[in-house]
């Protein structure tokens, strides 16, 4: 399994408008073809900073299948216009879990 990780900056005043769009959109990633887990992490020091981190069976199931899906247009319908900036995304792979 690799995550996506993206780094997602919000227009200041539209958090909560934010959390919400990422709670409907839920459902789109969960019936996306190898989409196993979705978690959005806000960051302490900077409330309008998010990382939403996204377990997928492989790159491709991300990059390819769900990015030229309906469901990705889903996505970005709801969650996109509260972007201040485009998100950043990395995909990474666990090389230890200790506990």
């Amino acid at each position: 399994m690799v995550f996506e990780i993206a780094e997602i900056d919000i227009k200041p005043g539209q958090e909560k408008d934010f959390e919400a769009a990422v709670a409907e959109a839920a459902e789109h990633f969960k019936r996306a073809a190898g989409c196993h887990s979705l978690e959005l992490l806000r960051i302490v020091e900077r409330p309008s900073a998010y990382r939403l981190v996204v377990g997928w069976g492989t790159v491709d199931d991300h990059m390819v299948t769900f990015r030229n899906s309906p469901a990705f247009q889903e996505w970005r319908k709801l969650a996109g216009p509260h972007f201040a900036t485009p998100p950043k995304v990395e995909h990474a792979g666990v090389v230890l879990k200790a506990f």
